[in-house]
């Protein structure tokens, strides 16, 4: 696995537009629109992107197919859902279009709440959801790497299955890279025996401390047969030229987002452990660490776009490197309009961060007080 800090980006993937208020293209599903997003990042220096997934939203794995017959270089981190999925079939998908993009393909493993009799899945209690994730995981990454595999759990189960084309290996890398997400016990423990990268939301940095040396014990305590874990930010990084214009821009879309919404959205309904974590973050105030943003959180801003981090570029990439001093090496940030901000920070904010920069700024993170 790799040691070097890696930095994707986020492409909602949604046909309607006005994603987290970007309103810039009216056809955000079109490819156009998302190869102008791909290629751009690309051209300012982004490993890849994030696509998002749910039911009623564009196919995930059709649009990263896409995208990477448009692209050189760009590397789709695939969200999917072992329930809308079988093993078997995504193992040969996902082969297939490792081999055709040149081994371009991360994978990231979603097991929170979505329509699933929309599409015909069920899923019982927690324990049921995370059992059939951590064999959907333990089997996709056999299919991968073994031929001739027979598996059965009471999820599932294949005989005598070979996937082909065969993935060759690529320097350490066996096969795309599992990410996964989850703060309740339930998910640490298969990110702590399954995972390649475990991503977090956007906490304060104790809070992420504290769950590295957890998910770390774990790996131990249940015997991890894998390369040692990795771990990643997933958090809406809000830059601007300089710290008192970041801090005006972020407060006056939280302005707007109050105006739109009175009252918290739906995640406070019934909220996953890791997003319930993010929304009591407000409690301990509006400003935590130097720079990260809770109020979002209150007015409908849910997962990424909970807690920010705010301020100038020198801002920014001074916190992110504390999060990578924590031992976070795959970063994925976002804000929107999604076009421009991949060229913003992409110019400003990657620079500062990419192996060797060093600290561009010692001025203090922020001018004042949030009002």
């Amino acid at each position: 696995m790799t040691n070097h800090t890696e930095f994707l980006w986020y492409i909602p993937n949604q046909v309607e537009g006005g994603h987290r208020g970007d309103v810039s293209d009216p056809e955000p599903a079109s490819l156009e629109t998302l190869t102008s997003h791909a290629r751009a990042l690309e051209d300012h220096g982004w490993d890849g992107a994030l696509i998002g997934t749910g039911w009623g939203r564009p196919d995930t794995f059709t649009v990263a197919a896409a995208l990477t017959a448009r692209t050189r270089t760009f590397e789709p981190l695939i969200a999917i859902r072992p329930g809308y999925w079988r093993p078997a079939n995504f193992a040969s998908a996902a082969a297939t279009l490792d081999a055709l993009s040149g081994g371009r393909v991360r994978i990231n493993i979603v097991s929170g709440q979505d329509n699933l009799a929309a599409y015909g899945d069920s899923e019982g209690d927690q324990a049921h959801r995370y059992a059939r994730t951590k064999d959907f995981m333990r089997l996709v990454r056999r299919l991968w790497t073994e031929t001739d595999v027979t598996f059965e759990s009471e999820h599932f189960q294949v005989a005598g299955s070979t996937v082909v084309p065969r993935i060759p290996p690529r320097g350490d890398r066996l096969h795309p890279r599992l990410y996964f997400g989850g703060a309740s016990e339930a998910a640490e423990r298969v990110a702590a025996t399954e995972a390649d990268v475990q991503l977090f939301w956007g906490e304060p940095l104790d809070g992420v401390a504290e769950r590295i040396a957890r998910l770390k014990r774990l790996s131990r305590d249940l015997d991890r047969d894998l390369p040692p874990l990795e771990f990643g930010l997933r958090i809406t990084t809000l830059v601007r030229d300089t710290t008192e214009q970041a801090w005006a821009d972020a407060e006056a879309k939280v302005d707007e987002m109050a105006a739109k919404q009175a009252q918290v959205d739906q995640h406070r309904r019934s909220p996953a452990v890791g997003q319930q974590r993010l929304l009591d973050l407000h409690a301990r105030g509006e400003v935590l660490d130097d720079n990260l943003y809770t109020a979002p959180g209150r007015y409908g801003g849910g997962g990424a776009g909970t807690t920010w981090l705010v301020g100038s570029a020198e801002d920014v990439a001074r916190s992110l490197r504390k999060y990578r001093d924590l031992g976070i090496n795959h970063f994925v940030l976002s804000d929107t309009p999604y076009l421009s901000e991949i060229r913003r920070q992409g110019d400003q904010l990657l620079p500062l961060l990419r192996d060797g920069a060093t600290e561009a700024s010692t001025e203090p993170l922020r001018a004042d007080a949030v009002a």
